[in-house]
This record gives C-alpha cells, structure tokens and sequence, in this order.
C-alpha cells in the first residue's frame, strides 16, 4: 500500500461503492430488491458520523444487470431510493448515487475504473475537490477510480486482487465502520 498524509477539511467529499462497502454482496447475481439488500454491520452508524464531517457523501456503483436486462432502471433507482431513506432514517445521509448500467464489455466512460461518475458528482456539486475527496470501496476498480482522479483511497476487506501490487490502496479498513473510526482521528 502507498501512504500519504490523510486531510479532512470542511470540504472534504465521501465517494462509496455500494455493494461490499454499505450492503452485503450476493453470492450468486446482484442485489435487485430491498429484499436482497443487507446492511453491512456498522455501516448506518457510520453513515450517521459521516454525514457530520464530509460535505458531500456519494455512491458510486457500477450495475451492470441493468444493461443486461436483469433488472430495470426504474427497479434499480426504486432500491437506490429505499437505501437512502434508510440510510436517512438514521441520521445519515446519501448527496447522490451515480450508477451505470453498462455491462464490462461497453467499456462505458462512466463504469469503474474509468472517471465519468466523478467528473459527473464534481459537475453537478461544483464544490467537489478531489485532492479533498475519499474514495472507499472493496475491488482493485474502486481503488483505480479513486487513484486516476487523486482521491484518498481506502480499500475495504481484504480482496487479494486490490492488493496485488501496484496496490492503489492507500490505507485498508475492516468495514466502513472502522474507516469511519480513523478518520475522525486524523
């Protein structure tokens, strides 16, 4: 992993992944109802101590059962919907989820690894400074993202694949919860 000085400022902005960083992943598939969606352990206190230190907080997420007609848009911002409420319900708050629904192949400028989403998050909230930004995901994808637009980058777990060397990772964490515990520290 490659360390640098970790800074939160007033300004600083939370980009998340979704599935293996706020919900449980499914084994077989994708989450495509509330039903199948579960609340990783600690992430809505998390949320709660997040919403007070970042300025914006995003999901960023590539869902590619959409763009290949497993679910339906409507169904994916249906459970996007119910996730924030959730996540609102106690005391934490989601500025915005940016998905695609491109499958891999599209090689989509706004499916992960690549930058659209970001670019995206920082055209509509022009506040967002990527030098003051965070990205925490659980995949080697997650971390490019994060590293290509000079976010801090926080891997969750322990996936062998965002570890392997160049490992863009700068710093790792159990769950969100235990990132969310360091980073009021810094």
């Amino acid at each position: 992993m490659r360390y640098r000085p970790w800074r939160l400022t007033a300004g600083s902005t939370l980009f998340l992944d979704r599935d293996g960083v706020i919900n449980r992943c499914v084994e077989a598939g994708f989450v495509a109802n509330r039903e199948a969606f579960a609340f990783l352990p600690g992430v809505l206190p998390a949320l709660k101590e997040a919403a007070g230190l970042f300025r914006h907080i995003f999901v960023v997420t590539n869902q590619p059962a959409v763009g290949t007609g497993l679910m339906t848009e409507a169904e994916l911002g249906a459970l996007h919907t119910w996730m924030c409420a959730e996540i609102g319900a106690a005391g934490g708050r989601i500025d915005r989820v940016y998905s695609c629904p491109a499958p891999k192949t599209a090689h989509s400028f706004y499916r992960k690894p690549a930058v659209g989403m970001g670019l995206r998050a920082q055209r509509e909230f022009p506040g967002v400074a990527f030098a003051d930004a965070f990205m925490v995901g659980d995949t080697r994808t997650d971390m490019a993202f994060g590293h290509r637009l000079g976010m801090h980058t926080a891997l969750i777990g322990d996936n062998p694949a965002a570890l392997a060397p160049p490992c863009l990772a700068e710093r790792r964490y159990d769950s969100l919860a235990a990132f969310m515990e360091a980073i009021t520290t810094i």
